[in-house]
């Protein structure tokens, strides 16, 4: 099949990057551990600052705070 003979429509979206990635499993890899919600209290300047770097910013503060307790081990 052609690209041109596949129908895009808002039912069936040309499919994403983003979304492909997610949906490779994870076979092979170390499963990955249960994380706690949790509440926390930021300065509204560095949340809209973690925000303004794209998606993702809670993911990028759990890499940050892992970064510094690696660093102090």
């Amino acid at each position: 099949m052609a690209d041109r003979d596949i129908a895009i429509s808002f039912e069936h979206p040309e499919a994403a990057m983003k979304h492909i990635v997610r949906g490779i499993a994870r076979r092979g890899l170390k499963p990955v551990p249960p994380k706690a919600s949790i509440s926390l209290r930021l300065d509204a300047d560095v949340l809209e600052w973690l925000k303004s770097q794209g998606p993702g910013y809670q993911t990028r503060i759990n890499a940050i705070l892992r970064a510094y307790k690696e660093a102090l081990a």
